[in-house]
């Protein structure tokens, strides 16, 4: 009798697994950030028949994109593949998990207030993670769409201004296919995103600086902090804008300003008094030349009446200087060869306009115009002919055939180059803050390179292109909820990196074969808890027994590092 009852229990035992991954770790910062009841209270579900509420359905969206980026038709296959309660759900509530009820979640948040939901994240982001406002970093880039997109030329949808998808200047260098702007503001306390915009794919970037520095300044109630940009800022009305609210900012000056030319003229004949800031190995060449950076600041200011600090590098100046002899190199080769072409007896070309056109193309591609003078020259080339077929004899007359083609002729113009090597590796910054040091102003230009950063990891970690959405209201939603991505990946690299500080851990081995990083991003330490699951034992369908996963030494590190609980891997946490 024992025996049989024990045979059928073991026919009635099953063991169903569930994934864990990084979920855990990534709901604990959003439980910090209060992030559904945020949503919840600005994308509100009215609607009884919706059977997976819209702050729900949002963040299913968000905790893919953190995890792996999927299609919104497969975000149910994501989801059945994890725990329910890892993606904030209930069983039942996974089979309503579809691309309409997520299609539907983001239509609904591009109809909410985004902009006071954003200021809201960030105000929260600010209390609950301390956040410094006191320095700000802006940005662009472009997000690339492979369609016509026809229909998204614009139009308001719902009441509401959808973004026009249109050909522009790509910084993806597809000039092939539409995009949009994607604007992104983060703080110098960790890069956290603190401010994000959708534009349209043709929008400057000079008109998009003052409505992000007024969203800034009602973020950070304050007006006081420095905002960083590249030269796009440095136009009339964003910077008359900043400055007459009481605001501070530092930008790159372009070259087409007159003052560049006028320093760079200067130059020729003078010999600035370098400031030495810094003095240190080539971080990128091991045994390299090292990395020195100094500055000055001109007399006369720019013509706004502000500080000009002018920037000197000198591993700049010999990659310039490299990259020069380059351009000039293959310019001359592809002269080279134009030139074969011509003097062969097939040419194709044979018009003056077209054989110029065609020099013109290669100075202009190599940007050599300045330092190659090319001369276009007109020969003759002769060869006499019988004037009737036969063996030539005494009495053979001979006729005289001439073709005309053209050769080229070139030389390096060495005045130029001198001029241009006097000001290698050299360039503007321009602020409207007198208190700042020249050297305070080099430093907050130099931590502009953090928000390529987010740039990146949302290319390549996040995938955010190919956008497969075909409704622009949806996919400027989406480009908010990865903005809300960047956000919590911010966070929680932020976190680990000042707890290794303070702890005086020096690195982490977080990369493949225990490889050490010193500076750990979001990716690496989501990727360690990534194969995480647990086991639950079954009995006719109901569970008896759960074996949560045995973490190791370096996650429980990790953990702890970033204050987080370990109990948030275990049931009933």
């Amino acid at each position: 009798m024992y025996k049989s009852q024990v045979l059928r229990w073991r026919s009635a035992l099953a063991l169903h697994t569930e994934r864990l991954g990084p979920l855990p770790l990534i709901n604990y910062f959003l439980e910090r950030l209060e992030l559904e009841a945020r949503l919840e209270r600005f994308v509100p579900t009215h609607d009884r028949r919706i059977r997976l509420p819209y702050a729900k359905a949002l963040g299913v969206i968000l905790r893919s994109v953190l995890v792996e980026r999927e299609p919104l038709y497969r975000q149910q296959e994501t989801v059945s593949t994890f725990a329910p309660q890892a993606f904030g759900l209930d069983p039942a509530s996974v089979q309503h998990v579809g691309d309409d009820a997520v299609g539907r979640a983001l239509e609904r948040l591009f109809d909410a207030d985004r902009a006071a939901l954003l200021t809201d994240v960030v105000v929260g982001t600010v209390t609950a993670f301390d956040v410094a406002l006191e320095e700000l970093h802006n940005d662009s880039t472009t997000v690339h769409f492979c369609g016509q997109y026809t229909q998204a030329r614009g139009r308001k949808v719902r009441g509401k201004r959808a973004p026009l998808i249109t050909y522009g200047y790509s910084k993806d260098h597809r000039p092939d296919l539409k995009q949009l702007l994607f604007v992104l503001t983060t703080s110098d306390d960790g890069g956290v995103p603190v401010q994000f915009r959708c534009e349209h794919g043709n929008a400057s970037d000079s008109r998009t600086h003052q409505q992000t520095w007024d969203t800034l300044r009602r973020a950070a109630a304050r007006v006081d902090f420095l905002y960083v940009a590249d030269s796009k800022l440095c136009a009339r009305e964003p910077m008359e804008h900043i400055d007459q609210r009481g605001g501070r900012f530092v930008c790159v000056m372009p070259r087409s300003r007159q003052e560049d030319e006028e320093f760079r003229e200067w130059l020729q004949t003078h010999e600035p008094h370098w400031e030495l800031v810094w003095d240190r190995p080539d971080l990128r060449r091991r045994g390299g030349p090292r990395d020195r950076w100094w500055v000055f600041r001109t007399a006369l200011p720019s013509r706004e009446g502000w500080p000009l600090i002018w920037v000197y590098s000198s591993l700049l100046a010999l990659r310039q200087e490299h990259r020069r002899r380059e351009r000039l190199a293959r310019a001359i080769q592809e002269l080279e060869d134009f030139n074969s072409k011509l003097l062969g007896p097939r040419s194709r070309r044979r018009s003056r306009p077209e054989v110029q056109a065609r020099i013109e193309e290669i100075l202009r591609e190599h940007k050599v115009t300045r330092y190659l003078i090319v001369e276009l020259l007109r020969d003759e080339e002769h060869r006499f002919q019988q004037a009737r077929r036969g063996r030539p004899g005494p009495n053979t007359r001979y006729v005289r055939k001439t073709r005309k083609f053209w050769r080229l002729r070139w030389r390096i113009d060495e005045e130029h180059i001198a001029y241009d090597r006097k000001s290698d590796g050299m360039y503007p910054l321009l602020t409207n803050d007198r208190t700042l040091t020249d050297a305070q102003v080099l430093e907050a230009h130099k931590r502009q390179p953090t928000i390529e950063k987010r740039f990146e990891q949302t290319k390549t970690v996040f995938e955010i292109a190919p956008v497969l959405l075909k409704n622009e209201d949806r996919i400027e939603a989406l480009f908010f909820v990865y903005f809300l991505a960047l956000l919590v990946q911010a966070l929680i690299e932020r976190e680990l990196r000042r707890a290794m500080q303070c702890e005086g851990i020096d690195e982490l081995p977080l990369y493949p074969e225990e490889r050490t990083t010193q500076r750990p991003t979001a990716e690496q330490i989501l990727r360690l808890f990534s194969l995480t699951q647990r086991h639950i034992l079954q009995h006719d369908g109901e569970s008896i027994h759960t074996f949560d996963p045995k973490l190791t030494d370096l996650q429980r590190q990790v953990l702890a590092l970033l204050n987080v609980p370990v109990n948030i891997y275990r049931t009933g946490a």
